[in-house]
């Protein structure tokens, strides 16, 4: 009998030796940390084979999250397009909670909102397409043309794009040059690649403006598409190019997550912003409050390009950009990106009353009065050149969608708003897939009480911009 409790001691201290000794590393790797992993866990064709197994799960997850967000009906507007000729989404897609209405939401303050749970869920923070992976997503729209031209593939084989194809920017986006108003489009209706770019611009643009050109075209080694066994191409990658995402010096609503937020959760989705219009703005990134063009440039091919972490950029191959000459020549052409026409507005940015229509106008005057946008947007080109701090989250509590914890935005820069129509889906991380859901979304948080007449006519004024 004795014998046989020692020997059942001696197990049990065995047993609970191999048992920590296999818990302890998985409790010492649950602390969140600032850096990726630089060792894989694993070889390439096993985290691909899994990670291609859970992508329908993954896209599934995220388009059920959209269903349950949005009407993410096809219902194209039939009196405004954007520049290039494609028709914009019109409508209120945000689907509100059973019983309610955007009037009876109008009436109460954002505690009640919060307590009762009423706060639309389209008006929540939109993760990442994978929250907890995360990288550079592009519409399949983008992936095609890019690999016709280059036979360069931004497929990702553990997920894909999830904003339906209309209720992105057009694609090829129209090219206006402040330098060459002119010429109207100097695209002449194509996409832009380090293949045709020289066809297209000698001769309009200086030797620097076309340098700085193919510097914007050319691939660099990026985060999800590489040469390294932690890439999320099935084979190794030239990489991206500025304009893969910044189409024709505008968007293709290509998506990404910040770089400056740990841990992964807390990391806000991107919208693509155009590059339109650089020149009068003071600021650069949606938080990051960059001083110059130079220093966004220079910052995304760092950093950014590598989820924020110099560490594995120099594993996975960072371009280090010249500041002197290479960097200076991307500003310079992307300094002459110009808004696209807006021929109803007057020299001050503000409509022209014999061009405008009654509810062009009405919705001017709203825009100036009591919808306070101008306090934010001021003309010519709509923008304060700063940042604001709308702390939505007064009208919810923090919580975790599909992997993001929402808990609010912080402070937000103030993006220009000409050439709006062009550029949707709409805030940051485009959560607003209208200028419809816009209206609301900022009639709710600030609380302005406009009537229905009152929205669409604030929404017929923007479109004009």
């Amino acid at each position: 009998m004795h014998k046989n409790k020692l020997r059942l001691k001696v197990s049990l201290n065995l047993f609970l030796i191999c048992f920590f000794s296999i818990i302890s590393p998985l409790k010492a790797a649950a602390p969140p940390s600032s850096y990726l992993p630089v060792v894989p866990k694993e070889d390439f064709q096993t985290t691909m084979q899994h990670m291609k197994a859970n992508k329908p799960i993954v896209m599934q997850r995220q388009n059920s999250l959209l269903n349950e967000r949005y009407d993410l009906s096809n219902r194209p507007a039939k009196d405004a397009a954007m520049s290039g000729g494609k028709p914009i989404q019109e409508g209120i897609r945000v689907k509100l909670p059973p019983g309610v209405t955007w009037e009876m939401l109008s009436t109460l303050s954002p505690e009640e909102i919060k307590k009762r749970n009423l706060f639309p869920k389209g008006f929540l923070p939109l993760p990442h397409p994978n929250q907890q992976e995360g990288g550079m997503v592009f519409p399949k729209f983008v992936i095609n043309e890019l690999f016709k031209q280059e036979h360069r593939d931004l497929t990702r084989f553990d997920l894909d794009f999830d904003i339906p194809d209309y209720f992105l920017p057009e694609y090829p986006p129209p090219i206006y040059l402040t330098t060459r108003t002119d010429l109207g489009d100097v695209s002449k209706g194509r996409v832009i690649t380090i293949n045709n770019y020289y066809d297209t611009f000698n001769g309009i643009l200086n030797p620097k403006q076309l340098e700085g050109l193919r510097l914007l075209l050319t691939p660099f080694s990026q985060q999800q598409f590489n040469q390294t066994e932690d890439r999320r191409s099935e084979f190794p990658s030239r990489g991206v190019a500025c304009f893969d995402c910044h189409v024709n010096g505008h968007t293709d609503g290509a998506t990404h997550l910040v770089g400056d937020i740990r841990p992964q959760a807390f990391r806000h989705r991107i919208d693509t912003p155009s590059l339109r219009g650089v020149n009068i703005q003071r600021l650069f990134g949606s938080q990051r409050a960059l001083k110059t063009v130079e220093d966004f440039t220079e910052f995304e091919q760092r950093a950014a390009y590598f989820d924020g972490d110099p560490v594995i950029a120099t594993k996975k191959g960072v371009n280090i950009l010249e500041r002197g000459s290479q960097v200076h020549d991307m500003a310079e052409f992307q300094e002459i990106l110009d808004f696209p026409p807006a021929p109803k507005l007057a020299v001050d940015g503000k409509l022209d009353p014999t061009k405008a229509t009654p509810e062009e106008l009405r919705g001017q005057a709203i825009f100036f009065g009591k919808g306070q946008c101008s306090s934010c947007h001021t003309p010519p080109y709509y923008t304060d050149n700063t940042m604001h701090n709308l702390k939505s989250e007064r009208f919810f509590n923090p919580q975790m969608i599909n992997g993001l914890e929402a808990v609010g935005d912080g402070p937000i820069k103030t993006f220009p708003l000409r050439g709006i129509k062009d550029s949707p889906p709409y805030f940051h991380d485009g959560r607003l897939l209208t200028l419809d859901d816009t209206v609301e979304y900022f009639n709710l948080v600030l609380q302005l009480k406009l009537n229905e007449q009152e929205k669409k006519d604030l929404v017929a004024f923007m479109k004009t911009l």
